[in-house]
């Protein structure tokens, strides 16, 4: 990306991929995304917020969102060290649920994305239970990912199944490419396609031994594999 950002949007087209989630656009002026994204032909699922932008650059993060053309934002991250309690959670899934609701005057939905920490149980249910239960749905959706939702415990399957309609993203990662790790991805997708509300399928490649754009060539063939792309 550094070295050829509009070539590696274009090659991630090539490959098949329908659209980008972008954390940010970094030194890019937005006019410049919006033609790299728009020539590879892919659009973009959503953006993602740390906890930090949520407090520092809400309003830009909102206007980002309607020029670049889609309804999702997502906070990608909360502080691990805020989860003291379950009181604690629930303040935090307050908090989120008031952005969202914010954001639902411009059409956005909000979302949480989680890591591992957040399947720890306290005061007998998990972090992310906690933090769910505190804000409405339409405020307050969840984006899950599934190999965190595997390393912290839980059951990606019947999380997505208990929240439903609450889940329009979903992360698919697992130990380095796709079905090379713990993640039990046919019951996955069974539970995404029961729910019906799942909007986008999103890739999310961290660790690999090959270059990062042949791991991402190599995700979407099996998905193409699994008859998921």
């Amino acid at each position: 990306m550094k070295a050829d950002f509009a070539g590696t949007l274009a090659e991630v087209g090539r490959i098949g991929y329908a659209g980008v989630e972008l954390a940010s656009h970094h030194e890019f002026k937005l006019e410049d995304l919006k033609a790299a994204i728009a020539n590879a032909g892919l659009k973009v699922s959503g953006l993602h917020m740390s906890y930090a932008m949520l407090h520092t650059d809400l309003n830009t993060a909102i206007s980002d969102a309607l020029q670049l053309g889609t309804k999702h934002i997502v906070c990608s991250w909360w502080p691990w060290a805020h989860f003291t309690s379950a009181a604690a959670c629930q303040k935090i899934g307050e908090k989120l649920g008031a952005i969202g609701a914010g954001m639902r005057d411009f059409g956005l939905q909000f979302s949480f994305h989680n890591h591992a920490r957040e399947f720890q149980v306290i005061e007998g249910r998990t972090v992310m239970d906690w933090i769910l239960s505190a804000a409405a749905p339409r405020d307050l959706a969840a984006q899950p990912d599934v190999y965190w939702v595997c390393k912290g415990g839980g059951d990606p399957a019947k999380f997505l199944r208990e929240q439903g309609k609450r889940c329009p993203l979903i992360h698919l990662k697992d130990e380095k490419e796709i079905g090379s790790g713990p993640v039990n991805f046919p019951d996955v997708f069974a539970a995404a396609e029961q729910i019906g509300a799942v909007e986008w399928y999103i890739v999310e490649q961290e660790r690999s031994e090959r270059k990062p754009i042949e791991a991402v060539r190599e995700c979407f063939e099996q998905l193409k594999r699994w008859g998921k792309a």
